[in-house]
């Protein structure tokens, strides 16, 4: 038996015990007034929360992760499965605990006043004592707990407070997230003080015309209030000089209620200047406390805005506009602290989004740090906050199990309690994944009373109807379902419900395919609002190689550019030693990382640009796709990129034009007469700086074609025949590897899940096997045919060499059965020698692109070294590609070269790996760069869909059996 009321308690399995001790959750914020506890504590891993504390300290920085910190308890990855086999609500009998000491010396000056612990987040049991005296427990992971330490603490007197956190618990539970499982105090710990009559709470509710509404909860340390108290407010803003003071008023007579310490202040705004995600307008509240003598007792700061959210029909509005999602899911995470991050963290986080086209953000699956709310609303973003409650591994059991029914309504309140003034919070979530049961009614029905003043939803419930409106949604929020699911709703009659998938287009590795195809259908379909991506980070933690440990705080600066420092590499499920894990699934982000933009960010910037170009032969136009602003916060300059080579700029000049409104404009250039392929970009900046930008920030380049190729002129052989190898293979001075057939790539994620990598090699595309079957000679060209085995037929493929001007045409012909109906690629592959260092193109780019990802590549002429070509996912695979190629070279510093010129555009990729390099790596670090370059050009190339968790790419991006044609010719600069 312990002595300890805390252990004793046993909260760790103990499903209907959230909190012992612990204060209300309220929206009032005293980070600015507090003093922080961050810093090094004295710490001690025990094996578990019973075992008995020794005189053996180390040290632990909070806030900060143990599990990162060089304790022998790393990190542990699952998606859906539980660490451990235990049934809920029991935990494991090992089950790491830390213990967290440090003294604290309160200030003398805060004598008579109330004195409170703050622990911003702890995973997932916290126990609170002072000197040795319980104070407190409090569950939920992602959300600070609070304790009244006024009884056991002396101003101008040292205590030692000690914090433990049980990792595993009955909480463990409901917190199953798609993330790394970790231990510790992982956001900051305070202290702060208060008069001992306090603001216990603030409630904001503003409306578009003008009108705000705060209501303030006043209590006293001692329980009763003292007479003549009241409360003031004040509304500020930079851009307007405003002073209003409030009405106080009791709604039944009149009167502040001094007994209830409930009080209402009122006011209306004139000509107020709405908050939304294009227009981020805040206005400064103070409101104060005040003794009956007038002086301040205490005091609130909160910036606001005035907006408002509804549904009507089966439209989202926001101040009465239909509005576009552009979401991401978004975890805390960072590669060296896990779940801790800063300030700063956050800030490029929301700023990197914005920059790329997203005004949106699905906390997943937890309340994010209150930063992170703060920021949303001052840079512009729409949130959809998530309550901590993801019970996947045993969601069934649990929706309907009473013994979790406090639980789910404790961290469904306390977030909206933590979050409610938040103009960027347009909507509540209920969780995420824990099937659909009376615990989710419990927690929606406290939620509807609390604010009606947002819609909720929860895609457990949605996804049994999308359209029954008796069920715990107000939004038919799916996921992953294919938009032609989507479309056929929306057209069906029976939609009652916005529909905005809470997830879909899973990020994957080379993922992300018909991202821009999902978009076209959105806009075009009434009733289809958009949707969050699936997610913004790869959680990659960086590992060192020699020992396989964490990084920790020590890894700063050893990565860049998407890539770990040699010696490190990024570490996904199982490279801690987990026996159960998930593998690389934890890596399904559109950054790296380090945050560095992958591909997808620029498809997405386009596919959500705020400017829009469209030619016929009515002309050029153009379109605001905005919601509430012009584009008188932006400059554009157009170019003409010719296929000749040529690229003519001039400066553009933006018409005013209302948000959805479309005007016609002038073609900047004439274009040249001697024909041929011409494209008109217009570049879009800032044209001032934008809290999120500064001036000349690239906002979007949208693109037009306004003429068509010109037919490929037959080219005349002449000279010498080619010459070819015993086994028919060409032999030329740049290459080290003469063309071949190409059926299979490195398998991508989604190919792997998809199960179309399995299917690749038990065809045997993996490692195709050539026999010459005839060489045939006729004047300056050769015919070589050859036959490819696989499990499903022969391959037939042809090659007609012929020596042209200034190099070889190269026509190619590859039949295949019909038994290979889905293959990765058609085309040819060769490695140069070393040297050839540098890629220029005309065609799509700079970045990588793909058939089915390729609307953020505009045509052009670009070139970019070829070792910053390849794109490092965190597992190699197929990358680097390049869609819509016309023409390249390949060229040393002293310019001499290969050329290539193709027939019709082609996806090309150079790297300095083949296939099979990638396919055999797990990480990076195993790789070897070859010498020269690898070089694929694909008549055709699969799409990349996103069947890791979703729907595969559409079939027009599929490659059929049958016949393939292409053509290319090889030259030396």
């Amino acid at each position: 038996m312990t002595n300890d009321p805390l252990l004793a308690l046993r909260p760790w399995e103990s499903p209907e015990v959230t909190s012992w001790g612990r204060l209300p959750m309220n929206a009032v914020d005293r980070r600015a007034q507090a003093l922080s506890l961050d810093g090094d504590w004295r710490f001690q891993l025990l094996p578990t929360p019973t075992a008995p504390v020794g005189d053996d300290w180390s040290s632990s920085q909070v806030p900060g992760a143990w599990t990162l910190q060089d304790t022998d308890d790393l990190p542990w990855y699952t998606n859906s499965q539980m660490p451990w086999g235990e049934f809920p609500p029991a935990s494991p009998a090992a089950n790491p605990t830390g213990v967290y000491e440090r003294e604290v010396d309160v200030p003398a000056e805060w004598a008579g006043r109330r004195i409170v612990l703050q622990v911003g987040a702890a995973e997932s049991v916290l126990l609170v004592h002072v000197d040795g005296r319980p104070v407190g427990v409090s569950k939920d992971s992602h959300l600070a707990a609070e304790f009244d330490l006024s009884a056991v603490v002396h101003p101008g007197a040292s205590h030692t407070v000690r914090l433990t956190v049980v990792k595993w618990s009955d909480a463990s539970h409901l917190e199953d997230q798609d993330q790394w499982w970790h231990g510790g105090i992982t956001r900051p710990v305070l202290l702060y003080a208060t008069d001992p009559l306090y603001l216990a709470d603030v409630t904001v509710r503003t409306r578009l015309d003008g009108e705000l509404r705060v209501d303030c909860q006043v209590r006293h340390a001692s329980g009763a209030l003292p007479a003549g108290w009241y409360v003031t407010g004040q509304l500020e803003t930079q851009l307007i000089a405003q002073d209003t003071e409030f009405d106080r008023f009791n709604e039944e007579d009149g009167r502040v209620s001094d007994f209830l310490g409930e009080v209402r202040l009122s006011t209306v705004v004139r000509e107020v200047r709405p908050w939304s995600a294009e227009t981020p307008e805040l206005y400064g509240l103070t409101v104060r406390l005040h003794r009956a003598d007038g002086s301040v007792a205490d005091t609130a700061l909160h910036r606001i805005g005035f907006r408002e959210v509804e549904i009507r029909g089966r439209d989202l509005l926001l101040n009465g506009e239909r509005v576009y999602i552009r979401g991401v899911n978004r975890h805390d995470f960072h590669p060296l602290t896990g779940r801790t991050v800063s300030y700063d963290d956050m800030r490029a986080d929301l700023v990197l989004l914005k920059r790329f086209g997203f005004n949106a953000i699905r906390t997943a699956h937890y309340p994010n740090d209150p930063t992170l709310y703060d920021l949303a609303d001052e840079l512009g973003f729409y949130v959809v906050d998530e309550a901590n409650i993801e019970a996947h591994d045993h969601a069934h059991e649990i929706a309907d199990d009473p013994r979790y029914t406090s639980a789910f309504v404790d961290r469904v309140a306390r977030m909206a309690l933590r979050d409610k003034n938040h103009p960027s919070v347009i909507i509540w979530s209920l969780g995420n994944e824990s099937d659909y049961g009376a615990n989710h009614d419990a927690a929606a029905g406290w939620l509807r009373r609390h604010d009606p003043t947002r819609p909720l939803q929860y895609e457990g419930a949605a996804k049994l109807d999308w359209a029954d409106p008796a069920l715990a949604s107000d939004i038919a929020c799916p996921m992953y379902a294919p938009i032609e699911d989507c479309v056929a709703h929306a057209l069906s009659g029976e939609q009652t419900k916005p529909l905005i998938q809470c997830e879909y287009s899973h990020a994957m590795g080379n993922s992300n395919g018909t991202l821009a195809d999902h978009w076209a259908a959105i806009e075009s379909t009434p009733g289809l609002q958009g949707g969050f991506i699936w997610e913004f980070w790869d959680h990659g933690i960086l590992q060192r190689v020699n020992d396989g440990r964490p990084a920790g705080l020590g890894g700063a600066g050893l990565y860049d550019n998407g890539v770990a420092a040699p010696g490190h590499r990024w570490a996904y499920g199982g490279d801690f030693g987990e026996t159960i894990h998930d593998g690389v699934f934890i890596a399904d982000g559109v950054v790296f990382p380090d945050r560095t933009p992958k591909p997808v960010m620029y498809e997405h910037r386009e596919i959500a640009a705020p400017v829009r170009l469209a030619y016929d032969r009515d002309g050029l136009r153009v379109t605001n796709h905005q919601h509430f602003r012009g584009l008188d916060w932006l400059a554009a300059e157009w170019s003409l990129a010719l296929a000749d080579g040529g690229t003519l700029t001039a400066p553009a000049e933006l018409p005013a034009v209302r948000p959805g409104g479309t005007a016609s404009v002038p073609l900047p250039f004439a274009l040249p007469e001697d024909g041929g392929e011409a494209w008109l970009t217009l570049r879009v900046t800032t044209a001032g700086d934008e809290s999120w930008a500064p001036r000349g920030t690239e906002v979007c380049v949208p693109q037009v074609r306004l003429r068509a190729a010109d037919p490929v002129a037959p080219v005349s052989p002449r000279g010498t025949p080619v010459e070819v190898d015993e086994d028919g293979l060409l032999v030329h001075p740049l290459l080290t590897a003469a063309p071949v057939l190409s059926l299979w790539r490195a398998p991508t994620d989604n190919d792997v899940l998809g199960g179309m990598a399995a299917r690749w090699r038990a065809w045997g595309l993996d490692a195709l096997v050539r026999k010459v079957v005839a060489v045939r000679r006729a004047g300056a060209s050769v015919t070589v045919l050859a036959e490819y085995v696989t499990e499903a037929g022969p391959v037939r493929h042809e090659q007609v060499f012929t020596r042209v001007r200034g190099g070889v045409r190269i026509e190619e012909t590859a039949e295949l059965p019909d038994g290979l109906d889905d293959v990765a690629r058609v085309g040819s592959v060769f490695e140069t020698v070393a040297g050839l260092d540098v890629l220029e193109w005309y065609g799509q780019g700079p970045w990588e692109s793909y058939p089915d990802r390729s609307t953020g590549a505009p045509v052009g002429h670009h070139s970019v070294p070829v070792d910053e070509l390849f794109t490092p996912y965190l597992r190699p695979q197929e990358s680097g590609g390049r869609h819509g190629v016309r023409h390249f070279t390949l060229s040393a510093p002293d310019a001499t070269g290969l050329a290539v010129d193709l027939a019709e555009p082609s996806q090309v990729s150079v790297t300095r790996y083949l296939a099979e390099d990638l396919a055999a790596a797990a990480h990076h670090d195993e790789l070897v760069p070859r010498p020269g370059c690898v070089v694929h050009l694909d008549a055709a190339h699969r799409g990349l869909g996103t069947a890791s968790c979703g729907p595969d790419t559409s079939p027009s991006y599929l490659v059929a059996a049958g016949t393939h044609r292409w053509s290319w010719t090889l030259r030396v600069l």
